[in-house]
């Protein structure tokens, strides 16, 4: 086994390497990213201080977006959560969906924020919720949340960077990279 930094998905120049978008299209990827594994949030809060934060997501083809409530009256959220303020400051954040099973896999993204407002629930917002806990859970948990004066804050990460670990034929390598499983026939 030699060290390289391959994906065993070829791309159309070769094997993929890490930090490439096209990573987003291998299985591996697919899977995570169609899964009901929280997503782990990493930013730079206000005080300059790291934060991580596990959080639902939706993959919409080309984002992944995370939501949050700028107000929910209903609910007794009267101001914005405070991480959008800091991710206003420094929108750059790294993003991994990791599953805890053996083989382990794990998506890592990277790349800058941008934070848009909606007027009631996000429509990803509504689509993660039927995702992570089923259509009648979340027809009850939306018919609840969505009233009047709610606002919540789109975080889109279009990733600009993407590593992909699956322990079976993307390892990493102790030199760096990730190593390639090389199998003969």
């Amino acid at each position: 086994m030699s060290p390289a930094t391959t994906d065993t998905a070829p791309g159309p120049a070769g094997p993929l390497r890490q930090g490439d978008p096209a990573l987003l299209d291998t299985a591996a990827a697919r899977r995570l990213l169609a899964s009901t594994i929280p997503a782990r949030f990493a930013y730079v809060a206000l005080d300059g201080t790291p934060r991580v934060v596990p959080t639902w997501f939706h993959w919409t083809g080309h984002e992944l977006v995370t939501v949050t409530y700028v107000a929910g009256p209903q609910i007794g959220i009267r101001h914005p959560a405070n991480r959008l303020a800091a991710l206003r400051r420094r929108p750059d954040v790294a993003v991994t969906i990791d599953t805890d099973g053996f083989p382990p896999e794990s998506l890592s993204l990277r790349g800058p924020v941008e934070i848009t407002e909606a007027s009631g629930l996000a429509p990803e917002y509504v689509a993660a919720a039927h995702r992570y806990l089923g259509a009648e859970a979340a027809a009850g948990m939306v018919s609840q949340l969505d009233a009047p004066g709610t606002v919540q804050a789109r975080v889109a990460l279009r990733p600009t960077w993407v590593g992909l670990l699956d322990f079976t034929g993307r390892r990493p390598s102790a030199q760096g990279g990730v190593d390639q499983e090389t199998r003969s026939a």
